[in-house]
């Protein structure tokens, strides 16, 4: 009975765990500000996504969203 106790510990813990480090896992997902000088110097990116030169930082777009010059 002690050993079915210490594993309903060990997982809450593991779950907990889980939990507090997948927050950590989605910040570090978020797309960074690149520098460029133009749209070329741009890295290039997959449909449906448009990237564009802004301000000297590359920045993403969904396609059809970006209505600039």
């Amino acid at each position: 009975m002690q050993c079915r106790k210490n594993m309903a510990q060990y997982l809450v813990f593991l779950y907990a765990l889980i939990i507090l480090l997948s927050q950590f896992i989605v910040e570090k997902a978020e797309i960074t500000n690149i520098p460029c000088v133009s749209d070329e110097s741009c890295p290039q990116v997959i449909k449906p996504l448009v990237i564009k030169c802004i301000d000297k930082f590359c920045e993403y777009f969904m396609e059809g969203e970006y209505e600039g010059p």
